[in-house]
């Protein structure tokens, strides 16, 4: 495991929540999770993702783990499917759910963005370019006509099988802003995909103006603010639908809950807010809502997964690396301290798609 030795950049501190030596603690946390292939687990023991995996990546990269994020990514580029996928639950290397999921395939490809913005190692991205290919053409191939990405497809004993022709929200709004970065990556290494720019341009505009055709997860917190985090609404439409969720997940001082119905706060899903709120120039709120997570921080960096407040303890009994990896990535977000800092904000990944209305029977056509 790395320290901070090949680091050439300041690690992020939040004044007045956490210290630079804080942060630190927390990346080493999670690289001290890994597994030796280079996996990144939730927790010792449990389920990786490669969503997750590239989250707790790029925090490790941010924290310093220098060694341990490349590990990270040489497991995407060593463990990725034909078809351009992962299964969706590897444990300890033996593949438990084979399905491919679309929002954790397209995902790599804001890793190696953020990873490009922080190292500007061209050999790095001339590798694992034709990873993120694979895994975008994969996630574009299974668009919906509504313009939404249908969630997974299912594998069986010949490989890849029935297409779960349904769209999530929360993951729709995510595979938009890996398409940016898709977009980003390819005009770098000088591989135009105008299919990624007919893609993400259906899909802006389904995840503006058509968010009814999405499977309804309305009590999960994440598909209240992912739209916002993703990118593709921003301006006062973000503004107004951040507010709009606001008094049923928010719980003051706490900071989010993951279910409306449950009275239990989760730390990831308030530092995506945290994001999310910084990414339409609400600072103060989201400074707010990082420092009131802090209540699930360990003295040696590691948090909690949620609090459930009546009964005043923690729940589940574990500390989850993806929980770490989005305090990292928000503190970083919200100091603006590394290279990487805009990467939910989408500074580095210029304008928009153009938006498209193809097969949805609806004549907007506007941003």
């Amino acid at each position: 495991m790395s320290s901070a030795s090949s680091c050439t950049w300041q690690v992020p501190a939040v004044h007045g929540v956490l210290t630079s030596g804080e942060v630190a603690a927390t990346a080493a946390s999670i690289a001290a999770m890994q597994e030796a292939s280079g996996a990144v687990p939730w927790t010792p023991g449990d389920k990786t993702d490669v969503w997750n995996h590239v989250e707790a990546a790029m925090a490790m990269l941010v924290g310093g783990q220098v060694e341990a994020a490349e590990r990270a990514y040489a497991w995407c580029a060593r463990t990725q499917r034909a078809d351009g996928s992962w299964p969706m639950e590897i444990v300890v290397g033996e593949v438990r759910d084979a399905s491919g999921e679309t929002n954790m395939s397209a995902y790599l490809a804001v890793g190696v963005w953020h990873h490009w913005l922080l190292r500007r190692d061209r050999a790095f991205v001339d590798r694992m370019w034709p990873v993120v290919r694979r895994g975008l053409d994969f996630v574009v191939g299974i668009q919906l006509p509504f313009g939404g990405i249908a969630w997974s497809q299912e594998w069986d004993a010949s490989g890849p099988a029935r297409v779960n022709e349904e769209a999530l929200l929360a993951g729709s709004s995510s595979i938009y802003q890996s398409l940016r970065a898709g977009v980003a990556l390819a005009d770098l290494v000088d591989d135009p995909q105008p299919e990624w720019e007919l893609a993400g341009g259906r899909l802006g505009h389904a995840l503006r103006h058509h968010r009814d055709l999405f499977l309804d997860k309305s009590e999960f917190s994440m598909d209240w603010y992912y739209p916002v985090l993703g990118g593709a609404v921003r301006g006062a439409a973000a503004a107004a639908l951040l507010e709009q969720g606001w008094d049923t997940f928010v719980v003051p001082g706490l900071g989010i809950k993951c279910v409306s119905h449950n009275p239990w706060v989760t730390g990831a899903e308030t530092c995506e807010l945290v994001m999310s709120l910084d990414a339409i120039g609400d600072h103060g709120r989201a400074v707010e809502q990082f420092r009131a997570m802090q209540h699930l921080r360990e003295e040696d960096g590691r948090y909690w997964t949620g609090y459930v407040y009546p009964d005043d303890v923690f729940w589940p009994v574990e500390h989850t690396t993806y929980t770490a990896a989005a305090v990292v990535l928000a503190a970083d977000e919200l100091s603006r301290t590394t290279p990487a800092s805009g990467i939910m904000r989408g500074d580095t990944l210029g304008g928009h798609f153009e938006e498209i209305a193809l097969e949805c029977g609806c004549s907007r056509m506007h941003v």
